[in-house]
């Protein structure tokens, strides 16, 4: 796990293999997801991988009507809206994902810090299949 930079294409790679992967800075302790190349706290580069365990909680969310194009690709928009949100990590660090298992009928049902856990959303075939990160709620 080491050898990968702390880069978006790793971050996505590991997200692929349905791994939530952080980064930590020794130095400090301090956790990021995604990942960073240095730490902003104390601006350590020596930064290592820690596997995230995905439980959660909901710290904001927003049901989304008028979808970005990947999306809408996806089936997503007027008729179908979604739920995005950023989900505050056991872990510490906060991300932000879509969000599954809520009522974007009726967003007055969702709470904020409801838990969840993380869910790995395939989208596409064959060799353009990608994995998205989400959070589902936790019954």
């Amino acid at each position: 796990m080491s050898e990968k930079p702390f880069t978006g294409t790793a971050f996505y790679a590991f997200l692929k293999e349905h791994k939530l992967m952080g980064a930590r800075c020794p130095t400090c302790g301090a956790i990021y997801a995604p990942p960073r190349p240095f730490c902003p706290a104390c601006f350590n580069a020596e930064l290592e991988w820690v596997e995230l365990s995905g439980a959660g909680r909901l710290a904001s969310y927003s049901v989304i009507v008028i979808a970005p194009t990947a999306m809408i690709e996806a089936g997503y928009g007027r008729e179908h809206p979604y739920c995005s949100g950023v989900v505050e990590l056991a872990e510490g660090p906060c991300i932000s994902a879509q969000i599954l298992g809520v009522d974007v009928a009726h967003p007055e049902t969702i709470a904020i810090g409801t838990p969840v856990k993380v869910a790995f959303i395939e989208r596409g075939e064959g060799e353009a299949q990608k994995t998205f990160l989400g959070f589902e709620v936790v019954p």
